[in-house]
């Protein structure tokens, strides 16, 4: 019988609910505050569900060489969202264990944050409020803002909730919409009304810039100096994707001496930030809990895909959401082993 062992929970209840209202599999709860007993059931184990929170996940239960070598049965790892930073995707390669995600599930409320950070900066809307509250009276227009309205909104990566943004914000704000993505197709530009473009004019053109990328060795510390020199003078920068993309003290450097006229952050480098991080020093920063992706649905949408793909997986079906596909010859020939 196949095993499937999750680390503390999953995105929602409706996930486990799924996987165990079953017979055809195993499903145990592993805690992360119980190292011995959590690594005897991982001994066993064919399939790790891990959140993709790398600060949520003890460094002992992230899935590298020291961790696949103490679970030799191990042929599958999902993680519980679109990223996968608790996750070396190379180790899990070179092993032969095939790594999923749940890339989709939570692409519109990642989308809708992203869009309001935008509103947020644009209209000062957290700038003035906490104003208020210290007892400000002055005039209103010193706080001018600006609209969402005809302007151009550069997109770093064209996926599931880069896409997305495009849409709200070419049919809510008739915004233009330019995209860098070297990884997918010229039809996917035209599907979603993207003019296709290099790094250099869209930083150039856009008069926001939202990233949608996942974390990678390619992708660490990608934006930094040279990428916010080159952005719109000012401009706004947002960011939903991963911390360690964006370079922060860079990032403060450029909102310091106006090049950048405010940043949007939900997520990064280590997270929560210290509260006397200099960003959060900022007025014109808008600042999250990497909480992009957390609402009520899109967990509830988040569990179902993890659980609904994992059945599936061990039912002989394809993968939906696979990372490392080179691999998924070798992972069948495994899986055939077991079920």
């Amino acid at each position: 019988m196949v095993k499937i062992v999750y680390l503390d929970n999953l995105p929602a209840q409706e996930g486990i609910s799924i996987l165990e209202n079953q017979n055809k599999i195993e499903v145990v709860k592993i805690e992360s505050n119980n190292i011995e007993q959590s690594f005897k059931e991982l001994e066993t184990a064919h399939a790790f569900q891990v959140s993709a929170a790398r600060d949520e996940v003890p460094k002992i239960f992230h899935v590298n060489e020291e961790f696949l070598s103490k679970t030799p049965n191990l042929i599958l790892v999902s993680s519980g969202g679109a990223g996968y930073d608790t996750i070396d995707v190379e180790a899990c390669t070179k092993r032969g264990v095939l790594v999923v995600n749940q890339t989709g599930g939570n692409a519109e409320a990642v989308a809708e944050h992203a869009v309001a950070l935008m509103l947020d900066l644009l209209k000062r809307i957290t700038e003035t409020d906490l104003l208020l509250r210290k007892g400000w009276s002055g005039a209103r227009e010193d706080f001018i803002g600006r609209n969402l309205f005809k302007k151009t909104v550069g997109l770093i990566g064209l996926g599931n909730t880069g896409a997305r943004v495009a849409e709200i914000c070419q049919n809510g704000f008739n915004c233009d919409i330019l995209a860098y993505d070297p990884y997918i197709s010229n039809e996917r530009f035209s599907k979603f009304n993207a003019k296709k473009t290099n790094l250099d004019e869209l930083l150039f053109k856009s008069d926001i810039v939202s990233v949608h990328i996942p974390l990678t060795k390619e992708t660490h510390n990608f934006i930094d100096k040279n990428f916010y020199s080159k952005m719109k003078k000012g401009s706004f920068f947002i960011t939903t994707s991963r911390g360690s993309i964006h370079n922060e003290v860079d990032l403060e450097t450029f909102l310091k001496n106006g090049h950048l006229s405010g940043a949007g952050l939900d997520v990064w480098e280590k997270e929560p930030p210290n509260a006397d991080h200099k960003l959060l020093k900022m007025q014109n920063v808008v600042a999250t809990p990497h909480m992009a992706g957390v609402t009520v649905d899109s967990r509830k949408k988040m569990s179902e895909f993890v659980a609904n793909q994992l059945l599936k997986i061990f039912s002989g079906g394809v993968p939906e959401r696979p990372v490392n596909k080179e691999i998924l010859s070798l992972f069948k020939s495994k899986l055939l082993k077991i079920i």
